[in-house]
């Protein structure tokens, strides 16, 4: 199985989902059975997010009707999961999503380099850790491995890489490299500034940009 057929897939069984709630529920909207329901829409809403890229029509969808009442959010959300589930079988998304999310990554990489650049090394290592975690995702959802935990939570990125690591999509000495980046990022992140000067920065960008390319998603 593919990881598009992996991703419909799994859209499928939320559908489903809410198909056997509505079952259960007196009113089309399942707002009689609130816990159910939320964890569904919750759910749906990470799907959606994950499989999509930023400015695709599904992701817009999605930003929407986010601040629609849950009731009205739940059912909104499975006809954009309909949608998607639709255009990954019709063979509509596979062939841009890489490029998509190449170009997407070389923006946010070119603006941590503007940042190093002017003097700013700490937002330059978020943005940077940033990206490679998004890619590190973006990664998984590619090659079938799952990024939310059993009970739906997300991964975090040490997890990911070392799944990706195990299901032989890079090898060791890469995932080692990859948890030194995250670990710089971190120090970022947490205002931790003085243990890493601007030429370990300048490597981060440079070696993201390089797994990258890589190893596409």
């Amino acid at each position: 199985m593919t990881s598009i057929e992996k991703m419909a897939e799994q859209l499928d069984g939320l559908i489903n989902e809410y198909d056997a709630l509505a079952q259960k529920s007196k009113y089309d909207d399942a707002s009689d059975l609130p816990a159910e329901s939320r964890v569904l829409m919750n759910r749906l809403e990470s799907a959606i997010e994950r499989i999509t890229v930023p400015g695709s029509v599904h992701r817009r969808q999605l930003e929407l009707h986010r601040d629609l009442g849950n009731s009205f959010k739940l059912a909104e959300f499975v006809g954009i999961a309909a949608a998607l589930r639709d255009d990954l079988k019709a063979g509509w998304i596979e062939s841009v999503v890489e490029l998509v999310h190449a170009d997407t990554y070389s923006d946010y990489l070119e603006m941590a380099e503007d940042l190093l650049g002017a003097g700013y090394k700490d937002p330059a290592a978020v943005i940077t850790g940033t990206s490679l975690e998004v890619h590190v995702r973006a990664l998984c959802v590619k090659h079938g491995v799952d990024t939310e935990l059993p009970n739906g939570s997300p991964k975090k990125a040490d997890t990911m890489n070392a799944d990706l690591k195990k299901a032989g999509v890079y090898d060791g000495l890469q995932q080692k490299q990859i948890t030194a980046w995250m670990d710089l990022r971190n120090k970022a992140a947490h205002g931790n500034y003085t243990d890493y000067d601007a030429p370990q920065v300048r490597l981060f960008i440079d070696g993201v940009r390089g797994f990258m390319l890589k190893y596409p998603a």
